[in-house]
C-alpha cells in the first residue's frame, strides 16, 4: 500500500471506473461503429496499470449486461471466461495488486458459473488463467534490439514476460483505459521509457514545452496508449483518469498539439478538486474535494484530476474536435453516475484551443482579441527574476541594525565557525552549491560591505533589509544582473509567466530589490535600466538611464505622440483591473500577461494617469496625499486606526502582537496562525464618513460598500489593542497570492519578532489598510478604463 502511494497510485472510486467503462462502450458504438461495444469479440482491451483489477472487472460486467440483453443466457458465462482469458488484459508492475487482480477476476468468473480450471493447449494440459500479467507496461512494445541477450529469469517470470510480450506485440488492442500513476519520476528509466518522455518535447506550430511536467509518470502512459492505438492498431479508444495539469500546463504544449492532430475526437471531464489552483473550492466558494476523497481519507489527493476519452477512426481526417465539461463540488461522483450513458454533445462545451496560448484543452476566460495584444515581455524586454536567499532567517531582517550586527559578527574572524553555527545555523549548513565553511573563509578575508545592506521587498507591502552579497553563494540566487538597476525613482512591476493558482493578482509595484516571492518565480520589470550594463535590448538614452521599452513599444509611443513612460503606467492600470484579471484568467494561466494598447493618445494618457495613482498606492515608500499624508480623505478616516478595547491610551507594551498570527514551524519557517478578527457591521459614524467620502468621489454609499465590503473587521494585536474597522474586502485583499495584512502580521508575532511593534509599525498597518481601501475604491474606474481600451 505504501509503495503504491509513493508511486502516486490510488484506489479508483467505483463511480469513476463505471463511468469510464460506460463512456468507452458508448464511443465504440457511436464513433467506431462497433454495435456491441465492449462485448464484440474483436474488441481487445488493455488496462496498462490495472492494480487490483477494478477496470477489468467493470469491463467484464459491461460485457455481461450487453450479452444478457441479447438473451444469450446459456453462453454468457463461457463468453465472459473467454474474454477474461484472451481479450480483457491487464498489466501490473507490483506483485501484491497483481495477485489481488487475479483473485478478483477468478471470483467474478466463479460467481458467473465459469470458474477457471485446466485446459489442453498445444497438446499439453495447463491451468487456465486470466490475461493479467506482471510486467512494465512502458517497455517491450517493439522487437528486441538486434543482438540483445535474453535475461535468464525464473521459469515463472520468464513465462509471464512471454505472455505480456504477446499482448504488446501481437494482440490488436482497440481500447486502452485505466488510472496511471501521477507522480514525477525520480528514478533511472530504461531507454524505451526515456523515449516515451521525449516524445512530446518536439512541436510543429505551438510554443515549445517549458518546465518539468513531462517527467510525470502518467505522461508516459498516455504516450504508450497513443502509440498503441494510433501507430499500431490504427483506430481505437483511449480513456485515462489523471492529473489534469496536461490540459493547460506550459509543459504539455506538444502533447496537446499531437492529440489534436492524431485523434478525431477528445472529451474531457474536468473533476477539479485541486489544492494549488483553486484551494479545493468551487467558483462559488463551496468545498470541492478530490474525486478520490473518501470518509477515511477526506483530503484525497492534492492535484486536480480529469477523465480523458480520445477516439481515433480508421478513416482519420486530422484536426481533432475537443469537448469539455467541468464537474465541481461534493456530488461529482453522482454526476458521473447520472450522465454516463447520456449523449456527449448535450454534456460538453466545444473548445477552440488557441495556438498562441499553447492549445489549452480547458475553456479559458479570454477577451476577444486578447492574443493579438503585446506580451508584457514585448513591451518591457528587460526583466529579472527575484532574489532567492535560501537563508532568510540570517540574511533578511525587519530591523536594519539587527541585520548589521549579525552580519558583522559573521564577518568577524575572531568568532569561530562553531559560534556562528550556534547563533545562526543557516549560515553554517552545507547546501547544494553552498559550502558553508569555505564560503565564510572567503568572505571574512574580504570583509563586510555595509553599503550592501539594502531595502528588500520580501512580500507585498512588507519591505525589510537584505544583506546583498555580490560574491560566492551566500545568497542562493543573488541576481547580479538585477541589482545595478535599483536606483531612486526607478519603479518595477512584479509579474509571472503564468498564474498557477487562484485569481490573477500580480502587477505589484515597488522601488526596492524584490524577493522571489514564495512558490514559483516572480520577475520584476523596470521602468528604466542603466546604460552600459549587459541586460537585454536597451533603447533611447535619457540622462544615464534608458526607458525599458521594446522597439515596437517605442514606435507606438512615438506614433501616438505620447511620452514613453505612459506605456509603463498604462500597463499598471490594466494589470490592476479586476475585469482584466477575471476576463482573461484562462490566458493568464498560460503565459505572461498581454496588455491592450489604446488607439488614441487621450485614452493612453488617461489610463497612464490611473496607473500613476495605482503605482503610488502600491509603492509603500511613496507618500500619497489624502491617504497617508496631509488631510485625510473622509472615507478613510474610520479605516484602521489603532485603538484600546477599553478606549484608553495605548502603552508601548500594548503593541506586542500576541494574537497567534504566526508561529515558528519546522526549520524556523514562519507559519500563519488564525489570529483574532471580529467581523461586524459598520456603526453609524463609520457609515456617515463613508457616505461623505463616496459623495466626494461621485459614488453612492452602496457603490462604495460594494468596493470595500458590506461588513468590517476589528483586527487584534493582543487582548486589548486592535486596528478598528478594516473593511472586509480590505482585510481579504491579496497580492501575489498573499493575504496582505494577515501575512504581514504573521511575521510580527512577538515571539518571532522578539519585541513589540514600534509606533511607526503600528501606524503602518493603518496606512496599508487605507492604501488598499483606496485601490478598491478605484476598481470601477480601472475596470471602465480596461473595457474602453480593450474595445478600442
Amino acid at each position: 500500500s505504501e509503495l503504491r502511494k509513493s508511486l502516486g497510485v490510488w484506489f479508483t472510486p467505483p463511480e469513476v471506473v463505471d463511468y469510464m467503462v460506460e463512456r468507452v462502450d458508448s464511443v465504440l458504438r457511436e464513433e467506431l461503429g462497433v454495435a456491441d461495444g465492449l462485448a464484440d469479440n474483436r474488441v481487445y482491451v488493455l488496462d496498462p496499470c490495472c492494480g487490483t483489477g477494478s477496470y477489468l472487472v467493470a469491463v467484464l460486467k459491461r460485457i455481461e449486461r450487453t450479452l444478457r440483453a441479447k438473451g444469450e443466457d446459456a453462453l454468457v458465462a463461457a463468453e465472459l471466461k473467454r474474454a477474461a482469458m484472451e481479450r480483457v488484459c491487464g498489466f501490473e508492475i507490483l506483485p501484491a495488486p497483481f495477485v489481488v487482480a487475479h483473485f478478483q477476476l477468478s471470483l467474478l468468473l466463479e460467481a458467473l458459473g465459469a470458474p477457471l480450471g485446466r485446459r489442453v493447449h498445444l497438446g499439453a494440459e495447463e491451468a487456465e488463467r486470466v490475461a493479467v500479467y506482471l510486467t512494465n507496461a512502458l517497455t517491450g512494445w517493439g522487437p528486441p534490439p538486434t543482438g540483445a541477450h535474453q535475461l535468464h529469469l525464473l521459469a515463472g517470470l520468464q513465462e509471464e514476460a512471454d505472455f505480456a510480450r504477446e499482448v504488446k506485440r501481437e494482440k490488436p488492442i482497440l481500447v486502452v483505459l485505466g488510472n496511471p500513476p501521477y507522480n514525477g519520476f525520480a528514478g533511472v528509466a530504461m531507454e524505451e521509457e526515456r523515449e516515451l518522455s521525449r516524445a512530446y518535447r518536439s512541436v510543429k506550430r505551438v510554443r515549445p514545452p517549458e518546465g518539468q511536467g513531462l517527467n510525470d509518470l502518467y505522461v508516459r502512459f498516455f504516450r504508450m496508449a497513443e502509440r498503441r492505438i494510433v501507430e499500431q492498431s490504427g483506430r481505437g479508444v483511449v480513456s485515462f483518469i489523471s492529473n489534469y495539469s496536461w490540459l493547460d500546463g506550459l509543459s504539455f504544449t506538444g502533447m496537446r498539439e499531437r492529440y489534436l492532430e492524431v485523434f478525431d475526437k477528445l472529451w474531457i471531464d474536468c473533476l477539479n478538486g485541486d489544492k494549488y489552483r483553486t484551494g479545493k473550492l468551487t467558483p462559488e466558494g463551496e468545498p470541492d474535494p478530490s474525486i478520490f476523497s473518501t470518509e477515511h481519507n477526506r483530503e484525497g489527493i492534492q492535484v486536480g484530476t480529469a477523465i480523458a476519452v480520445f477516439v481515433r477512426r480508421a478513416e482519420h481526417g486530422g484536426g481533432g474536435e475537443a469537448r469539455f465539461r467541468n464537474l465541481w463540488g461534493a456530488k461529482k461522483r453522482r454526476m458521473l453516475e447520472e450522465t454516463k450513458r447520456q449523449d456527449g454533445k448535450s454534456l460538453y462545451q466545444l473548445l477552440s484551443p488557441a495556438l498562441e496560448l499553447g492549445l489549452p484543452l480547458m475553456p479559458g476566460e479570454v477577451a476577444s482579441g486578447y492574443v493579438s495584444w503585446p506580451l508584457l515581455t514585448g513591451l518591457f524586454p528587460v526583466s529579472f527574476p527575484g532574489v532567492k536567499t535560501s537563508r532568510d532567517s540570517a540574511l533578511v531582517d525587519i530591523d536594519r541594525d539587527r541585520l548589521i550586527r549579525r552580519m558583522e559578527r559573521y564577518f568577524d574572524d575572531r568568532v569561530s565557525d562553531s559560534d556562528i553555527a550556534y547563533s545562526d545555523p543557516e549560515l553554517m549548513v552545507d547546501r547544494a552549491r553552498f559550502a558553508a565553511k569555505a564560503t565564510r573563509a572567503v568572505l571574512v578575508a574580504r570583509g563586510f560591505l555595509e553599503a550592501n545592506v539594502v531595502k528588500y521587498l520580501y512580500r507585498p507591502f512588507d519591505i525589510r533589509w537584505l544583506y546583498w552579497e555580490p560574491e560566492t553563494k551566500l545568497l542562493d540566487e543573488k541576481r547580479s544582473e538585477y541589482f545595478p538597476h535599483i536606483f531612486a525613482g526607478n519603479l518595477w512591476i512584479e509579474a509571472r509567466q503564468k498564474q498557477t493558482k487562484g485569481k490573477f493578482d500580480r502587477g505589484y509595484v515597488t522601488q526596492a530589490l524584490g524577493d522571489n516571492m514564495g512558490n514559483g518565480l516572480s520577475n520584476f520589470f523596470p521602468m528604466f535600466v542603466r546604460p552600459g550594463i549587459e541586460s537585454g535590448a536597451l533603447f533611447g538614452k535619457d540622462d544615464g538611464r534608458n526607458p525599458n521599452l521594446g522597439e515596437n513599444a517605442i514606435a507606438y509611443a512615438e506614433a501616438i505622440g505620447s511620452e514613453k513612460a505612459a506605456v509603463f503606467y498604462h500597463s499598471i492600470a490594466i494589470l490592476r483591473s479586476s475585469n482584466y484579471a477575471e476576463g482573461n484568467l484562462g490566458a493568464l494561466r498560460q503565459d505572461w500577461p498581454r496588455v491592450p494598447l489604446p488607439a488614441k493618445r487621450e485614452a493612453l494618457l488617461a489610463s497612464a494617469e490611473l496607473g500613476r495613482k495605482v503605482a503610488a498606492l502600491l509603492d509603500a515608500e511613496t507618500p500619497v496625499d489624502g491617504v497617508t499624508a496631509g488631510e485625510m480623505r473622509p472615507e478613510l478616516v474610520p479605516i484602521g486606526p489603532i485603538a484600546h478595547r477599553d478606549k484608553r491610551n495605548l502603552s508601548d507594551r500594548d503593541l506586542e502582537v500576541r494574537a497567534r498570527w504566526g508561529y515558528a514551524g519546522q526549520g524556523g519557517v514562519t507559519m500563519p496562525g488564525h489570529g483574532t478578527v471580529q467581523e461586524r457591521d459598520y456603526i453609524a459614524e463609520e457609515k456617515w464618513a463613508l457616505r461623505r467620502g463616496a459623495e466626494a468621489l461621485g459614488m453612492s454609499l452602496e457603490a462604495a460598500l460594494a468596493c470595500l465590503g458590506a461588513s468590517t473587521c476589528d483586527v487584534y494585536l493582543n487582548e486589548v489593542a486592535y486596528w478598528r474597522s478594516v473593511p472586509k474586502r480590505v482585510w481579504d485583499y491579496t497580492l501575489g497570492g498573499y493575504q496582505v495584512l494577515k501575512k504581514w502580521l504573521s511575521y510580527r508575532e512577538c515571539e518571532l519578532l522578539g519585541r513589540a511593534l514600534t509606533l511607526e509599525e503600528a501606524r503602518y498597518v493603518t496606512a496599508v489598510a487605507r492604501r488598499i481601501a483606496t485601490l478598491l475604491l478605484l476598481e470601477p474606474k480601472l475596470d471602465a478604463n480596461y473595457r474602453a481600451v480593450a474595445t478600442d
